[in-house]
C-alpha cells in the first residue's frame, strides 16, 4: 500500500472541492468496507484520500415523510435497517440491508457508499496475473473462458461478465429511488435505476457519476406497493455471503387482480436489473402461483448462461417466484 494524503472537510462542498483538486487518483473515505479491501488488494491506490464519514448532515434519515423517504448519503445501513417504520412499511428495502455482510460490517458501512461497491469477481480481485478490463483496461477478461459460476446473465459484454454486488441498490432500484449529488457544477438528480452502466466496451466505467461528484442522499417515492414487498436472496451459505440470485419485489392487488408490480434482480446482472418483463407479465393478472412462475420466466428469457452459471436461470426464476408468493402473503394481510 503506497503513501497518501489524509483529508478531513468540514463540510460536503469543501469534500467536492478536495476531490476535484485531487485528481483522479483521489478517493472519498465513507465507511470504508470497500476502499480498505481494495488498497490491500493492489485494486485501488490512491494518492489522496478524503474522509467524509464525520459529515453529519450526511448522516441523517427520514422514513416518515408524505411524499418520500430521505435517507443520507452517511447514514449507517444497521441503523436504517432497524427503523420500524421502514421494516413496517417498505420490508424489501430493510431486508436487503439486514441480509448484507454481517452485524459488524452494517454498523460501519453507509448506504450511499454501498451503492457504489465494487464487484466480487475473483478475477478482478485477484490482481496483475488475471486478466481483467474493469482493473486494467484493454487487457482482456479472464471470467469469460474461466470459472464463471458467478458471472452475469444479464448485462455482460464481450468485454466483462462482472456481477453487481449489492443487495440495497437492488431494492432502490425497484421502488425507483433518486440519488441526489454534489459536484462542483452544482447538485443534480440521477434515477438510481441510471446511476450504474452496463459494461459495454469501457467495464472500467461503472457509474454515471463524475469524478468529481458525491452522493448526498438517497429519495425514495412513497408507494402503495411498499408494505407487500420484500426482498429474497438466495446464497452459498445463510449470512455473511453475495448473492447468487435475488429479487426485490413489490405488488398492490386489486381484488385479488395484480394492479402494481416491481421486480428487481440481484446477483445475476452487471448492475441492478429491473425487470419490466416480469412486471408486465404480472400486471392486470389474477395473482395466482401460475403467474408468478411466468413472472420468473420471464425475467430470465433474455439470459446469456456461460459454461458454469446455466444453473443460475433456474435458480433466478425461482428467486422471483418465491418473493412474488411472499410478497402475495403479505397483500393480503389486513
Amino acid at each position: 500500500m503506497r503513501s497518501f494524503t489524509y483529508l478531513r472537510p468540514s463540510t460536503p462542498a469543501e469534500a467536492v472541492a478536495a476531490i476535484a483538486d485531487g485528481g483522479p487518483e483521489a478517493r472519498f473515505l465513507a465507511g470504508g468496507t470497500t476502499l480498505h479491501d481494495l488498497m490491500k488488494l493492489g485494486v485501488e491506490a490512491p494518492l489522496t484520500i478524503i474522509d467524509i464519514t464525520r459529515l453529519d448532515a450526511l448522516a441523517h434519515f427520514d422514513t416518515a415523510g408524505p411524499d418520500e423517504l430521505v435517507f443520507g448519503a452517511l447514514a449507517r445501513m444497521s441503523d436504517v435497517a432497524a427503523d420500524r417504520r421502514l421494516r413496517e412499511d417498505y420490508p424489501a428495502l430493510s431486508e436487503a440491508l439486514w441480509k448484507a455482510a454481517s452485524q459488524q460490517l452494517r454498523n460501519m458501512a453507509r448506504v450511499g457508499a454501498n451503492l457504489l461497491q465494487r464487484t466480487r469477481c475473483a478475477y478482478f480481485r485477484g490482481g496483475e496475473v488475471f486478466a481483467c478490463n474493469k482493473r486494467r483496461p484493454g487487457s482482456g477478461c479472464a471470467a469469460l473462458d474461466g470459472l464463471d459460476r458467478g458471472s452475469a446473465l444479464l448485462g455482460a459484454s464481450d468485454a466483462c461478465a462482472a456481477v453487481y454486488p449489492g443487495d440495497w441498490g437492488v431494492a432502490l432500484a425497484a421502488f425507483d429511488a433518486v440519488v441526489d449529488t454534489l459536484s462542483p457544477r452544482g447538485e443534480r438528480s440521477i434515477p438510481v435505476r441510471d446511476l450504474h452502466k452496463e459494461p459495454g466496451a469501457t467495464p472500467d466505467v461503472e457509474t454515471t457519476l463524475a469524478a468529481d461528484e458525491l452522493i448526498l442522499r438517497i429519495r425514495v417515492p412513497r408507494s402503495e406497493a411498499g408494505r407487500a414487498s420484500t426482498y429474497h436472496k438466495i446464497r452459498d451459505r445463510a449470512s455473511y455471503a453475495f448473492a447468487l440470485a435475488s429479487a426485490a419485489v413489490a405488488v398492490r392487488l386489486s381484488a385479488g387482480v395484480v394492479a402494481e408490480a416491481r421486480v428487481a434482480l440481484g446477483g445475476v446482472a452487471t448492475r441492478p436489473w429491473r425487470s419490466t418483463e416480469a412486471e408486465e407479465v404480472l400486471t392486470g393478472q389474477p395473482f395466482t402461483e401460475e403467474v408468478a412462475q411466468r413472472a420468473g420466466q420471464a425475467a430470465f428469457a433474455a439470459a446469456r448462461p456461460g459454461l458454469h452459471s446455466a444453473f443460475k436461470v433456474e435458480l433466478g426464476a425461482r428467486t422471483v417466484t418465491d418473493a412474488l408468493m411472499i410478497a402475495r402473503e403479505r397483500a393480503e394481510q389486513p
